[in-house]
């Protein structure tokens, strides 16, 4: 084996990406080991040999983001143990980024509490995708590379050979993201009035502001969880006059119901990303993956051989 051979280490929640990264990459995941005691405790072992070279490891922190988490920060010390010489740790879904801010009187930023353990395990570089709010980036004293969702998605939703477009975000807080999808796809935004209490996961979808009447209308946003705010979206768009109503989302967070509630919605497709590829209940139908393994492949081979990573999105 090269010593500037990649070595590529998958976390037990992304083992299929790990994968796919790795078959774009025509190289094989490093050898590596998880085990979960009765108790609950979890045991890591790098197999392979990584003195000396620069290691890189894909987990997605989710199902149960705890245990993932807490895996990830026991990766990265065995390899910082295991004296690699730099760690660069691949996070294509983190969770924790919901918790970006002291929005309410004595609650925990629980981002930069992240951030702060990442970093005191030994990681040297984090790589995600879509973060929920980009000034995470700022939490973390090693650099940062936010990856983006959308030229897969789009890329997919071309190929419907849809007309007539409008992409619509389902609150002002996905404005800017929302116009990448609508300058990828060439067309216009619309904006949901998007209105959330309190933290059950539920939100009140007011009213659209923009022009979707007689048009093809793609909700898109960066996760889904209970799929609430999609249905809620979707149903409005119809009542003001869309045609037909697709989604796209980079994160496939779904949980109990979620799949109930988007097989009655006005929903035709929804895609997502395979950034998290465990989920507690089956896929509908309606639901399809896209991989975004080859853009993950890309930024390892480019942080490998010191290029730059913003050209692959002009």
């Amino acid at each position: 084996m090269s010593d500037d051979e990649i070595l590529v280490f998958a976390g037990s929640g992304s083992k299929q990406l790990t994968s796919n990264i790795c078959s774009y990459l025509s190289i094989k995941p490093a050898r590596n080991e998880m085990l979960t005691f009765s108790e609950g405790n979890i045991f890591v072992r790098v197999i392979e040999n990584v003195r000396g070279r620069h290691a890189y490891l894909v987990q997605s922190t989710m199902f149960s983001p705890n245990d993932k988490f807490m895996e990830l920060l026991f990766w990265i010390d065995a390899l910082r143990r295991a004296s690699a010489q730099s760690i660069t740790v691949i996070i294509p879904y983190f969770s924790y980024a919901k918790g970006d801010k002291k929005d309410e009187p004595r609650v925990s930023i629980r981002a930069r509490v992240c951030a702060d353990a990442i970093e005191a395990a030994g990681a040297d570089r984090v790589v995600t995708m879509d973060l929920h709010a980009p000034q995470i980036q700022g939490f973390f004293r090693i650099p940062v590379d936010n990856l983006y969702g959308h030229p897969a998605l789009c890329e997919r939703f071309k190929q419907f050979g849809l007309e007539n477009l409008v992409v619509v975000a389902p609150d002002t807080g996905f404005a800017d993201e929302a116009r990448q999808f609508a300058n990828y796809l060439k067309t216009d935004v619309a904006i949901g009035d998007k209105v959330r209490l309190n933290h059950d996961e539920k939100a009140e979808i007011l009213n659209v502001i923009g022009d979707v009447e007689g048009k093809n209308a793609v909700i898109v946003d960066d996760f889904v969880i209970s799929g609430g705010t999609l249905v809620k979206t979707a149903i409005i768009l119809k009542e003001r006059g869309a045609l037909r109503v697709f989604a796209m989302v980079t994160h496939g967070v779904f949980t109990a119901g979620s799949m109930k509630s988007i097989n009655s919605s006005p929903i035709e497709t929804l895609l997502i990303t395979d950034t998290v590829e465990e989920h507690p209940v089956g896929l509908s139908d309606k639901v399809e993956v896209v991989s975004v393994a080859p853009y993950f492949a890309e930024a390892i081979r480019r942080i490998h051989h010191r290029l730059s990573i913003s050209e692959m999105f002009p």
